[in-house]
């Protein structure tokens, strides 16, 4: 009986030091994004409980956390993010997180003792060849003999065909640029209204050097540059009124 009335006692203490530990405690719902899409797979550890979550394929989450626990989120690919939860987390309907992609450099992969063998140096194509866009073999067919291109030329076609490359790079440019940076970072960073972003990517891809680093997939060197430009555009818009 002595024994009995001892493990009550244990009971008792321990569902109090739990109550103890969870009073306060809520369950909140939450989105992780990375730039504007969303994240599937994002690892939520609560550092004060270790209660675990992970984000389904829509980023959405839930996890039971207090006021003042820490949440650690990870994914392979973003850096990871500490987000403190205040009272404002646990009374909103959903908390919005916003991780950022790592930074990774790739390195030369060998997989075999014959990744040096290439179809240039089997003799299947010339050394050096340069690869064609679609508007690039048409121009190169149509300067391919000098009858095809003296004719092309009478006929205007050569001009033409040039003109179409030029259009072609340029829209390349500006597929590459449209998936950069999303609505936000014009609006909120760049003072760029909504109607107006369509016509500033379109004024960014004529420049030469910010077209360059598109073309060199330098973020860095694009944020740079894109911040002059908007303040440039912008000036045009506020002489056009």
């Amino acid at each position: 009986m002595r024994t009995n009335n001892i493990l009550v006692i244990l009971f008792l203490m321990i569902v109090q030091i739990s109550f103890g530990q969870t009073s306060g405690a809520k369950e909140i719902l939450g989105q992780v994004f990375e730039e504007s899409s969303s994240v599937e797979g994002v690892n939520i550890i609560n550092n004060n409980t270790q209660i675990t979550a992970v984000t389904d394929e829509n980023g959405m989450f839930s996890i039971v956390v207090k006021e003042g626990d820490v949440l650690v989120f990870s994914s392979v690919n973003l850096e990871p993010l500490k987000r403190r939860i205040t009272v404002e987390d646990l009374t909103s309907s959903s908390v919005q997180i916003k991780m950022t992609a790592k930074q990774i450099e790739l390195k030369e992969v060998v997989v075999n003792d014959n990744g040096g063998i290439t179809a240039e140096n089997l003799g299947i194509v010339p050394h050096g060849q340069k690869t064609y866009t679609p508007a690039e073999r048409k121009l190169y067919t149509a300067k391919s003999t000098s009858i095809d291109k003296i004719l092309n030329g009478i006929s205007g076609r050569s001009s033409m065909l040039k003109k179409e490359v030029k259009v072609e790079k340029k829209e390349m440019l500006f597929r590459k640029l449209e998936y950069l940076f999303d609505d936000n970072y014009y609006t909120e960073r760049l003072r760029i209204s909504l109607e107006d972003i369509k016509g500033f990517q379109l004024y960014c891809v004529e420049d030469s050097e910010f077209a360059v680093s598109l073309n060199s997939k330098n973020k860095t060197m694009s944020m740079f540059l894109i911040t002059e430009l908007a303040r440039k555009y912008l000036k045009i818009l506020e002489n056009e009124k």
